[in-house]
């Protein structure tokens, strides 16, 4: 296939620089070539003395080449067209899957992390309605210590009374003991 191609390549370029360069005289190269296709003129037997019937001829030659070399091209242009074609095609439809494939990884991953923030919030809803509780709790248990600590001062006020009137009432026994005898 790249083979073809750099030769059209090759061809174009040819044909280009032969056109874009001024006529001048017949290089060495061009010179050998004419001889070689002489040669193998005579050796088939071929040879003529006209030389327009020689210049038709090759003219014909040069244009019978020329048309098969572009008709080859342009059935290696079209294969590799249709080639490019079905692998664009071909690469198309491997894009087109693998899109598929990412999509449904995306709808999965963004219905896990629905779930998981879901989660999240149903987590921190009931933490903060703990939160709330064990704030209430507290409240109720601060309100517990602080009356109990008032019952302990008044119990302790109580204790000191009750030792006060128990030594008062020792004293008025020991009075009225004294008085009674």
């Amino acid at each position: 296939m790249s083979s073809l191609y750099t030769r059209s390549k090759e061809f174009t370029r040819s044909r280009k620089s032969q056109s874009d360069s001024p006529p001048a005289s017949p290089s060495p190269i061009a010179k050998t070539l004419r001889h070689e296709r002489l040669s193998r003129l005579e050796s088939e037997g071929l040879t003529t003395t006209d030389p327009y019937s020689d210049r038709a001829s090759a003219k014909a030659r040069r244009e019978a080449r020329i048309a098969s070399l572009t008709s080859r091209v342009e059935e290696d242009c079209q294969r590799d067209y249709r080639k490019l074609y079905e692998s664009a095609l071909t690469e198309n439809q491997k894009l087109k899957t693998k899109l598929q494939e990412a999509q449904r990884e995306l709808v999965d991953v963004k219905s896990k992390l629905e779930k998981v923030a879901q989660q999240k919030q149903e987590k921190t809803s009931d933490r903060s309605t703990m939160l709330e509780v064990e704030k209430r709790e507290r409240r109720a248990l601060e309100r517990k210590m602080s009356e109990m600590e008032e019952e302990m001062k008044v119990l302790t006020e109580l204790k000191s009374d009750n030792q006060r009137l128990k030594d008062e009432n020792g004293a008025l026994i020991r009075v009225i003991s004294k008085l009674s005898k």
